[in-house]
């Protein structure tokens, strides 16, 4: 008998710990084992991950005695190989564990936790279940008791290695599992009917509609037959149940027809998928400029990787990327189409379907984790016929493709492709052009007011640069006009937070059939509540910052933690009844709309407004069809939605935009303002933008007015360089937390003493942020400015090394400390 091998596996694990780790394999499970597969691995005392292998050998780890594999559970790889370097690069270049990354990547439901529970399914039916000896000894114990854990489903079949029995109870969906080691990825299923084989003929189904119209005690069941009957010449003679009995086939009828072996049903495994009609429609002429912009990127592409798109809204830049995508499917090539938010995928969905029917698919968090596993498995398997682009937020960056041709980052300035928490804190636009230069593919940057990164990057040579400098059907750029708030106020021509120059615009605009967009990027009814008498403020309890008012749900809620409390009736300072609401926010500026123009239709677009995947599309089609006249919204309105009726766009508060610490707050506020005001006018007619100001000589705001983006670049360069910020230098920030402020004190001035030590004037801080406190942390921030030239690899090193050691100090193991490179 031939000896068996004794295999090893190297597999990463999704804890926040920065190393592989090796286990042993069981002889039985070496014909199982295959690159990028998951497997069931103890890890710590007493509990099980899944992980995933990244290498096979024959290695015995030297530091420890390697624990055994329990169970592999995939046949086939559920990654690419490519992803384990990407992954890598990622965990490298951002400072994070390679665990985290891995937890970034995949979907909830492909990953495991670390104690198994399981359960009866709830749909189990023990009559017609097929069941081994040992799988009936589990299913009798859980009817008895509801839930078991390993260990006791170990105990009643006396069997150590019980995985491969739950994994078939599981694939036969006569179990479910609540925690770990689960597969939390369960079918969509669907029960369909149909005729059994004997009444195809339909002289034998007339024989038994005889039968059933004979009896008295028959009628619901004849009833339901007929039913069936007349769906099939609809639609097939196999019928999803539930539409049979959506047009009154009484449950028990059908149940009983199955009975007496008329009809049959089968469980069906459905897609969760939204397909479109499948059709492929017609592809629009382009332009003069737009083909001459796509002339530019080709010509681009064959000598750089990456090309930056500068078009201004309404350009038609989608249009351009149409034509790229088509050539990408042409080759049997797979696109990913990258866009900052959510709320942009069901516009651009719609569109990007009306040219290429089922090959558009969309991935992003608002799909429950079931979507997210099938769109993964879709891509991993490279069908032909189906999702050849997918449309997705920033996560879709970590999707496994096996043909991908083409990258596409739409409005690539957005700070939304920025991960802040948790670990890794990556930017997908970034990610991008790293993973196109793994894969040797193009990456196309899009935008109407580009990243000083990618711009600085275009203008010199590092990237190919196309311009797209005129509206499609040379439409002009909105009017933009300066409401001077200081000068209303004197005046004592305001009305609430109205100046009366925005509403005598928005009385014309709704009367010439047109619609308003109104800009406030706070959220809520009022920011803050103030005592008249003595100036006291609810504030959070676990944050340093005030209470915004809702008046929807009628409380005082963080916007940082969970906190919320109802609304007080007198100062906690002072006992004064005398309360006033400072600020406005979305509701607020709703709710004094509806006051002041009764007959119109008012809608909302922020945060609280918009909870599941359908409200985006909801509102958006409201106001597309003109149902509605007016919608409000946060930042979330600003980003390459296209309306063709907007005759006006208001931006309530543009001083606030101003006003933030940010070293990129004017470039921020530059981009919101000329993005949202972007949404006027794009079709037939020029649109108009008021900006609602106390400074309308600001020199930003005079750069919006004249939409010179290039101006605006060349003048705020000048800062960029002399104060030592990017494009010019790389920032690396600190962070350290701890609910004692004196412990995170003496930290942080520790930390920032060592750091000093070898990066000298290159480190700033530590300094508490804006926000000194959330969540009861206490928070301190140090900042390393590392010129562009430097050698990365070193001074991360040198930088991982400080981190370690005061990671080991006892007394500073409590603090939390977190590193964001690239902060946006």
């Amino acid at each position: 008998m031939a000896e068996r091998k004794t295999f090893f596996v190297d597999v990463i694990l999704p804890v926040p710990i920065n190393q592989l780790f090796t286990y042993r394999v069981p002889f039985e499970l070496n014909d199982q084992l295959k690159y990028g597969v998951r497997a069931i691995v103890p890890f710590g005392k007493s509990k099980l991950h899944s992980a995933i292998i990244l290498k096979i050998h024959e290695n015995a780890p030297k530091e420890y005695i390697a624990k055994y594999v329990e169970h592999i559970l995939d046949e086939q790889p559920i990654i690419q190989r490519y992803q384990e370097y990407f992954w890598t690069w990622i965990s490298d270049y951002y400072m994070a564990p390679i665990g985290d990354v891995m937890n970034a990547a995949l979907p909830t439901n492909l990953k495991l936790a670390s104690e198994t529970k399981i359960q009866l399914h709830p749909d189990f039916d023990m009559q017609t279940a097929e069941l081994s000896d040992k799988e009936y000894l589990i299913i009798e114990a859980l009817q008895i008791q509801d839930i078991l854990n390993l260990s006791e489903i170990s105990q009643i079949v006396q069997i150590k290695t019980i995985h491969p029995i739950l994994k078939k109870l599981y694939e036969k969906q006569y179990i479910i599992s609540v925690e770990d080691v689960k597969n939390k990825y369960s079918p969509k299923t669907a029960v369909y009917i149909r005729t059994c084989a004997l009444f195809h003929d339909k002289e034998n189904l007339n024989i038994v509609l005889g039968e059933l119209e004979a009896k008295k005690n028959s009628v619901n069941q004849l009833e339901a037959l007929l039913i069936y009957i007349k769906e099939v010449e609809k639609n097939g003679d196999f019928i999803l149940r539930k539409t049979l009995e959506e047009n009154g086939a009484k449950a028990s009828a059908l149940s009983s027809l199955e009975k007496k072996n008329i009809l049959e049903s089968e469980k069906i495994e459905l897609s969760r998928l939204t397909d479109s009609d499948g059709s492929i429609g017609n592809f629009k002429a382009l332009s003069a400029s737009q083909q001459t912009a796509l002339d530019s990127i080709r010509e681009n592409f064959k000598v750089k990787p990456v090309n930056l798109l500068f078009g201004v809204t309404g350009s038609g830049k989608t249009e351009v990327y149409v034509e790229l995508i088509k050539e990408q499917l042409d080759q049997g090539k797979q696109v990913l189409f990258l866009l900052p938010e959510i709320a942009l995928t069901t516009q651009l969905i719609q569109r990007l379907q009306a040219y290429f029917g089922d090959l558009v698919g969309v991935y992003h968090s608002k799909f429950n984790q079931n979507e997210r596993v099938e769109i993964w498995n879709a891509v991993l398997q490279n069908d032909a016929s189906k999702y050849r682009i997918v449309l997705g937020a920033r996560s879709a960056i970590f999707l496994p493709f096996a043909n991908l041709g083409l990258i596409i980052v739409d409005e690539e300035h957005e700070t939304s492709f920025k991960q802040y928490d948790p670990s890794p804190r990556y930017n997908a636009r970034d990610l991008a052009i790293v993973l196109g230069h793994i894969l040797k593919i193009n990456v196309l940057l899009g935008s109407a007011t580009p990243s000083f990164e990618s711009y600085f990057n275009a203008k010199n040579g590092k990237y190919g640069y196309s311009e797209l400098k005129e509206r499609f059907g040379n439409v002009q750029l909105p009017e933009i006009f300066c409401a001077d708030m200081k000068k209303e106020f004197i005046s004592k021509t305001l009305n609430g937070h109205f100046s009366k120059f925005l509403l005598e615009h928005i009385e014309n605009t709704i009367n010439s059939g047109k619609q308003v967009i109104l800009f406030q990027n706070r959220r809520g009814y009022t920011p803050y509540w103030i005592c008249e008498l003595c100036n006291w403020i609810p504030n959070c309890k676990n944050c340093d910052v005030t209470l915004t008012y809702h008046k929807q749900s009628n409380t005082l809620k963080c916007h940082y933690c969970s906190y919320a409390t109802a609304p007080m009736g007198s100062c906690a300072n002072c006992g004064s009844n005398k309360l006033s609401m400072m600020g406005f926010g979305t509701e607020k500026i709703e709710d004094d709309l509806s006051f002041l123009f009764p007959n119109i239709k008012i809608s909302r677009m922020d945060m609280d407004s918009v909870k599941g995947k359908k409200s985006y599309e909801q509102i958006l089609h409201d106001f597309e069809t003109k149902m509605v006249h007016v919608l409000i919204g946060t930042q979330m309105i600003s980003k390459g939605l296209d309306f063709d009726n907007v005759g006006l766009v208001g931006i309530l508060d543009s001083d606030m935009l101003l006003k933030r610490t940010d070293f990129r707050a004017v470039e921020k506020a530059y981009q919101l303002m000329s993005q949202v005001a972007g949404r006027a006018g794009r079709k037939r007619e020029r649109g108009n933008v008021v900006i609602q100001t106390s400074n309308p000589d600001n020199w930003v705001i005079q750069k919006v007015i004249a939409h010179d983006y290039e101006g605006f670049f060349k003048s705020e360069i000048i800062e960029r360089k002399n104060y030592f910020y990017p494009p010019f230098y790389k920032i690396i920030d600190i962070s350290l937390k701890h609910k004692d402020i004196d412990i995170l004190n003496v930290g942080a001035q520790t930390l920032a003493d060592n750091l000093k030590e070898v990066f000298k004037e290159r480190v700033l801080g530590p300094e508490f942020p804006v926000i000194p406190r959330i969540q009861n942390y206490f928070i301190k921030q140090i900042r390393l400015k590392i010129e562009r030239e430097a050698p990365e690899k070193k001074v991360k090193e040198r930088l991982n090394e400080i981190l370690s050691k005061f990671r080991s100090v006892p007394h500073y193991k409590s603090i939390r400390l977190s590193v964001d490179v690239d902060p946006a």
